[in-house]
């Protein structure tokens, strides 16, 4: 009896030591980021659609698609080419996909420009991005992200 309880101690023993590292990586963050296109046009309602390539350090990566719906006082039509977006606080690729609380001031004439914070829960998403367009305003809505079909 004595044995078999010392086997057991000893198996749980290594079983934990084993499986502690594994442990130790899911919990550390995963660096990955955005590239982008989004069209947007507004007229008190903000509609966004796009789609971009999330790529992280692990070797991973997935084409998404973008939706962004809002409201506020906002008018105009814009598109961004090559924008860029990094995300915090992600274990896994699927952290990303879901919506994003989004609050904008943006203003542009020909030449229009973004940058702001996004977050879901706790991931946030960074975004930064140039294009052309006019617009005007200030919106608050949501940002999704999903994979692209």
């Amino acid at each position: 009896m004595t044995t078999t309880r010392n086997l057991l101690s000893a198996f749980i023993a290594v079983a934990t030591i084993a499986m502690y590292p594994g442990a130790a990586r899911a919990e550390a963050d995963l660096d990955c980021k955005l590239q982008f296109s989004l069209s947007t046009w507004s007229a008190i309602f903000k509609h966004s659609e796009g789609s971009g390539v999330v790529t992280c350090e692990n070797g991973k990566s997935m084409r998404v698609s973008i939706v962004a719906k809002g409201v506020g006082l906002t008018v105009g039509k814009s598109h961004v080419d090559g924008g860029t977006g990094r995300f915090s606080d992600v274990h896994t690729l699927t952290d990303v996909f879901g919506s994003y609380a989004q609050v904008e001031a943006h203003a542009g004439v020909v030449k229009s420009a973004t940058a702001q914070v996004l977050t879901k829960g706790a991931v946030s998403l960074a975004l930064a991005g140039s294009g052309e367009g006019v617009n005007l305003g200030v919106d608050i809505g949501e940002f999704t992200l999903t994979r692209a079909r």
